[in-house]
């Protein structure tokens, strides 16, 4: 099945789509990779997506990537006296260790670390930011704070301190048993929410060690004053709008998510915009007009996927907002300016044989008007370059490692197959021809462009380009 768009979908699975047949009408709507969210999902429910998401590969015969989204260190306040109390405006309140049910003036907070890094002037929002206090006195072990925004706080409701660098690890005791057991599922990316530095990144990937990638979720301002540190030791990075949009002031959000994108794509990592894309589908089978806007601004600043979650994993349509995303996106990627917009933004090669040729190939199929490249890999690492060049031409990917093509799933305009490894030079172009041939890309007597490294299983050593026809040969085609 050939997506006829190169921006990616990931889809979040959920109550409204966790049975089998769901999840194939979701694939068949357009998703591409499927986000499990480990905030609201045990161990047995992830055992039972993936083997449903496995057996829907195995049928299809194509990669599908799986997410695994970690709830991260979350900060919430404790329980409230009846459930929840009114905090009015201009109020002040008492926020400690003492475990008691919260009220009007006081209110528990169980992370004694955090008291440590809170200071005077600093804001706390609570519920997402829908209730505002500023901290007018503090101690290592209370602060004292006037209510700036009001409103009715119930149990429980999460804490966002978004003037400090809080002193939490990186993983909490649930991601920690959570990340084993999406590693032995076999999920390919792990997404780690409310990345602060570049050591919580470093953390991850000792543990992860390799067996997926390590996608940062940038929700933290924190993570923005390092940003390129991040994105160097991170397989791929998320625009985390939801949390952002909590710790930012609101306006800003738009300029950094230009900004993560950009850098990520500078870095060739993969990036993905999340959060709110089609919020109104969740209960209306269309869309905002705004909504729309929205994810058309993502696919014209050249991210590599967007991201549904609540509409695909809880709300009425999921199908028709997949759909939806899939529509949009082929409508701007078929918009002449959207074309001039991916070539303005191409980044300059780096100085090495694998970016210099990775540039070529996108140069002369461009020139050739090539039914498409086709890029060899077994790491993936020639593939991400070609995605980088952002190229007119589609890219196919032939690799003989299956996680490779499944990781691969959730960038810029990769079309995956796995296929048994090349023998030699020549059949590697020969299968090159029959794939672009078989997957519907290149018709008899079109050209192609491959790109590999020589010798053969070498990862990142790409440095071989070649220009083949496809043609009728004894009932095969050859280059």
């Amino acid at each position: 099945m050939r997506r006829r768009r190169n921006v990616k979908i990931v889809a979040t699975l959920g109550p409204a789509s966790r049975d089998p047949a769901m999840i194939k009408r979701l694939f068949e709507a357009g998703a591409d990779v499927f986000r499990i969210n480990m905030s609201h999902t045990d161990h047995a429910t992830l055992a039972s997506y993936v083997a449903n998401i496995r057996a829907l590969e195995a049928e299809i015969d194509r990669p599908i990537g799986i997410l695994a989204d970690l709830q991260g260190p979350k900060l919430r306040i404790g329980a409230m006296a009846g459930g929840g109390v009114d905090l009015e405006t201009g109020s002040s309140v008492r926020i400690d260790l003492d475990p008691a049910p919260g009220d009007a003036h006081h209110l528990f907070l169980p992370h004694r670390e955090v008291f440590a890094v809170l200071k005077e002037g600093g804001q706390l929002l609570i519920d997402d930011g829908r209730l505002r206090l500023r901290i007018e006195k503090a101690s290592s072990d209370s602060v004292m704070a006037r209510v700036e925004v009001g409103g009715r706080l119930t149990d429980r409701k999460g804490v966002n301190v978004p003037d400090a660098l809080l002193p939490i690890a990186a993983l909490s005791a649930k991601d920690r048993a959570d990340l084993d057991r999406a590693l032995e599922c076999g999920v390919d990316w792990i997404a780690l929410s409310f990345v602060q530095r570049p050591e919580d990144v470093a953390e991850a990937r000792k543990i992860v060690a390799g067996r997926a990638g390590v996608l940062s979720k940038i929700e933290k301002p924190a993570a923005l004053d390092r940003l390129d540190e991040i994105i160097e030791l991170s397989d791929a990075v998320m625009v985390a709008r939801g949390d952002l949009g909590v710790e930012l002031p609101i306006e800003q959000v738009p300029v950094r998510q230009k900004q993560i994108t950009r850098a990520a794509r500078a870095a060739g990592k993969p990036v993905v915009v999340a959060t709110q894309m089609l919020e109104s589908m969740i209960t209306s089978p269309m869309p905002t007009r705004a909504e729309v806007s929205d994810v058309a601004t993502a696919v014209f600043d050249g991210a590599d996927a967007v991201m549904l979650s609540a509409e695909s994993a809880s709300g009425k349509y999921p199908v028709e907002a997949v759909e939806m995303m899939d529509r949009v996106a082929r409508s701007i990627e078929g918009d002449a300016q959207y074309r001039m917009v991916m070539d303005a933004q191409r980044a300059a090669p780096e100085a090495t044989t694998a970016d210099a040729i990775t540039a070529a190939s996108a140069q002369v199929a461009q020139t050739l008007k090539a039914a498409a490249i086709v890029c060899w890999t077994s790491s993936g690492s020639t593939a991400l370059r070609a995605a980088r060049e952002r190229p007119s031409s589609p890219i196919i990917v032939l690799t003989p490692v299956a996680s490779t093509g499944r990781r691969l799933a959730i960038a810029w305009g990769l079309h995956c197959v796995v296929t048994e490894d090349a023998h030699d030079f020549e059949d590697m172009v020969e299968r090159a021809c029959q794939f672009a041939f078989r997957e519907g890309f290149a018709s008899v007597n079109q050209r192609i462009v491959v790109t590999a490294g020589v010798p053969l299983r070498t990862p990142g050593a790409t440095n071989l380009l070649r220009v083949a026809f496809v043609g009728k040969k004894a009932g095969s085609f050859v280059g």
